[in-house]
């Protein structure tokens, strides 16, 4: 796909990974609207050239407020790349529901409600594309992360299943893997191990703009590329590996 001239939806948009990415995008001539919770951030995105919508993806009311500020408007790619972490660690206390249910409906429910009410504008588009940022932690779950890794599996299992729904027709779907990546969320990550192997998020957003021109339908960024080659021998190998982290 080329890039230049596309509409491009981006959540969590305006830091990290999401925020790499949009400049990357304006780079190739993209229009990018990016979403973000930071007053600040947002403000400084605006400054910046993007166009900036203010959702918290942590409830229905997000999505809603993305797809109302959108209006009727084109859109020919839309980037779910907004991501929530949260501690779910019973060796260490008893989790916070509240901040679960939060997790699960940035990762998982607000990218499906945003492309079921994005899919009449994509199919309208002479080609179009859907990108659902997951993790290498979809493939082999981290213990101390269950429900973010829970999350990012099932956005997987949509990513196939939609992909599945959508063959033959003009909208593309792409999933991207990253590893661990130098963001605000991996700020506090106690693994050494991982924490010096944090990919930097200009590299990782460079994949995942690759993948999009070349309309690959699954990309395993950085790390994750050994991570699947050790899943495709033995699954069980790969699952004690990252259940150790």
């Amino acid at each position: 796909m080329d890039i230049s001239g596309k509409t491009v939806l981006l959540t969590g948009g305006t830091a990290g990974i999401g925020q790499a990415l949009a400049r990357q995008l304006m780079t190739k001539g993209a229009t990018v609207i990016v979403t973000g919770r930071s007053p600040e951030r947002l403000e400084k995105s605006r400054a910046d050239g993007f166009e900036a919508i203010a959702a918290d993806l942590s409830s229905p009311a997000g999505a809603d407020a993305i797809l109302q500020a959108l209006g009727a408007r084109p859109v020919d790619i839309v980037i779910n790349n907004a991501g929530q972490g949260v501690d779910h660690d019973f060796r260490k206390a008893a989790p916070d529901m509240a901040l679960a249910d939060d997790c699960i409906h940035a990762n998982l429910n607000t990218p499906i409600r945003l492309i079921a009410g994005l899919m009449p504008r994509l199919k309208d588009r002479p080609e179009a594309a859907i990108v659902n940022v997951t993790s290498g932690l979809a493939i082999a779950p981290n213990a101390g992360a269950a429900v973010y890794c829970a999350t990012k599996a099932g956005l997987r299992s949509y990513t196939q299943a939609l992909r599945a729904q959508l063959a033959g027709t003009n909208i593309r779907v792409i999933e991207v893997l990253p590893p661990v990546v130098e963001t605000q969320m991996t700020a506090g990550l106690e693994n050494r191990t991982m924490a010096n192997r944090k990919m930097a998020p200009q590299d990782c957003a460079r994949e995942i703009v690759h993948a999009i021109e070349n309309d690959r339908e699954e990309a395993n960024v950085g790390m994750v590329k050994m991570l699947r080659l050790v899943h495709s021998i033995s699954p069980k190998l790969a699952a004690r590996l990252m259940l150790r982290f």
